[in-house]
């Protein structure tokens, strides 16, 4: 196979399209046109379906583009350590982050990678929702207890634990008196929740009165006097120590995990390396009171 022209595939794939992938590196569009024909007659397949005003990649076409153009970039990577005698940690590093994590401590967290890095350009997006990474050109990605995923590898780097907590005016009931609490998403109906506490394992019943969408909107709700919420321990444990919350009990059921991962299929490059080592640096155990004592930095 031709590696410059399956190159040039990757370059006209990564950009969508002859036109923006010329002007994109200055190469002539019909060289791009012309190498990447090459390389379609050579494997006998279409690789892009071409339309009068777009270009999308064949089934066959995103399967090629998948399997070689991290490959290539690592490449690339490969050749410039070489080149310039050693494997510092250099170019861009691109990082989906969850909304949570995001606010709370990647930006100081990012501030600190790139003094420690100075050669990488680190661009972080936040965002909650299930990312392709290969697609959407992500080195890495975080997310909270991620369903398990054959094209990707990780490891867990924190974890977090669901308390349930309240403004101290607002005394928890014990005569089965709906208590009025804060949720993130739909309000929905009435219920109850589960807490173990030192009296071992309580019910409230619960009514939402108010949906917010970001955990941080219902920690400073709840700080207002807006009803009860669980929050992770690590957001309130300040608000705890301080006694502007009141802590009720823990929610039952596992540890939140919050994972760092990156395609299996990807040797891991120096940038995504170094990020995953800093992470440990920073969190050393992964236990929630870490966590915490960063936010409080």
């Amino acid at each position: 196979m031709d590696l410059l022209a399956l190159a040039d595939f990757n370059l006209v794939a990564r950009h969508g399209g002859f036109g923006r992938a010329a002007r994109a590196t200055g190469r002539p569009k019909a060289t791009l046109s012309r190498r990447v024909s090459e390389l379609e007659a050579q494997l006998d397949l279409r690789l892009f379906e071409r339309g009068s005003r777009m270009l999308k990649l064949t089934e066959e076409g995103r399967a090629l583009y998948q399997r070689t153009g991290a490959l290539l970039t690592e490449l690339d990577e490969t050749a410039a350590a070489i080149a310039s005698g050693g494997n510092t940690p250099r170019g861009r590093l691109r990082i989906s982050a969850p909304l949570l994590f995001s606010q709370i401590a990647m930006g100081k967290l990012a501030a600190e990678f790139t003094a420690r890095f100075p050669e990488v350009r680190l661009e972080v997006t936040t965002e909650d929702r299930a990312v392709d990474m290969i697609e959407e050109g992500y080195d890495l990605v975080i997310r909270v207890d991620p369903d398990p995923d054959e094209s990707l590898v990780g490891r867990a780097f924190l974890r977090d634990r669901l308390v349930v907590v309240a403004s101290p005016p607002l005394a928890r009931p014990t005569d089965g008196t709906a208590v009025p609490v804060v949720v993130r998403g739909p309000v929905g109906q009435r219920g109850q929740w589960t807490m173990r506490t030192s009296d071992g394992e309580v019910r409230i019943a619960v009514d939402p009165v108010l949906s917010l969408s970001s955990m941080i909107m219902v920690r400073d709700a709840i700080r207002a006097g807006g009803g009860a919420a669980r929050l992770p321990i690590s957001l309130v444990s300040h608000d705890l120590a301080a006694g502007t919350l009141a802590h009720w009990g823990d929610i039952d059921g596992p540890d939140i995990a919050l994972w760092a991962l990156y395609p299996s299929r990807r040797l891991l490059s120096a940038r995504v390396s170094a990020f995953l080592d800093f992470l440990k640096s920073m969190f050393p155990t992964g236990a929630p009171d870490e966590l915490a004592a960063f936010i409080g930095k």
